[in-house]
């Protein structure tokens, strides 16, 4: 099992970015897939999840609402995190992570991860 994040970087604040988690080794839609992301000196936390494509349900954190989406395409074997307007308190390492069969956004739930990607965003 294998996931890698890529797209992060510096940006303004009001700007978007696209998040990608390619993953490989396993049937990403036996499997839910979350966006989680820790800033220095707090705790990881839950951003977007989307659950295994039998449940299909999404959860986004009351912070992102209306500004954050995720989404998958199972034949590209990626999950995606739209990122618009975007603020400096979103400035994280922005992970994902995948869980079978799974349902939830907690990080307590969640077996594999990636390696993270930093997000900057500032004037």
């Amino acid at each position: 099992v294998q996931l890698v994040e890529s797209g992060g970087g510096l940006v303004q604040p009001g700007s978007s970015l696209r998040l990608s988690c390619a993953t490989s080794g396993f049937t990403l839609g036996h499997y839910a897939i979350g966006w989680f992301r820790q800033a220095p000196g707090k705790e990881r936390e839950g951003v977007a999840c989307i659950s295994h494509s039998s449940y299909g349900k999404t959860y986004l954190a009351d912070s992102v609402k209306g500004r954050f989406t995720i989404s998958r395409d199972n034949a590209k074997n990626t999950v995606y995190l739209q990122m618009n307007n975007l603020k400096p308190e979103d400035t994280a390492v922005y992970y994902c992570a995948g869980e079978v069969l799974g349902r939830s956004c907690d990080v307590d739930d969640y077996d594999y991860w990636g390696q993270g990607t930093q997000v900057t965003v500032s004037s």
